[in-house]
């Protein structure tokens, strides 16, 4: 455990110590608690790929699918990745990424 030094006015120790005595605690342990249960509800930060997802909820281009919609998706997988792949293979041309390539144009 770490201990820290906080200056309390004389105004907030005598409550702290009031609040303490009504508990049964020491001071110092009621100080803990409320530390602990302040810090708990900090929010944690947002992994880049929430703060994604936050920005296109909020731009209204991301749809969340309902539990049943996602089962429903599920359930319609038919094919594997090997089955997808050979089909693609069996299609031949050019793969979509230089097809992309070929309409954009040149670089200027």
């Amino acid at each position: 455990m770490t201990a820290i030094t906080v200056e309390l006015s004389a105004d907030t120790y005598r409550k702290l110590q009031e609040q303490a005595q009504r508990i049964g605690k020491v001071p110092e342990l009621v100080v803990g608690e409320w530390l602990s249960e302040l810090l708990a509800k900090v929010p944690t930060p947002l992994s880049e790929r929430e703060r994604a997802r936050e920005a296109l909820r909020a731009a209204g281009l991301l749809v969340e699918f309902s539990a049943e919609e996602q089962a429903h998706a599920k359930a319609a997988v038919t094919l594997t990745l090997d089955e997808v792949r050979a089909a693609l293979d069996r299609a031949g041309g050019k793969p979509l990424s230089e097809i992309i390539l070929d309409m954009r144009g040149p670089k200027e």
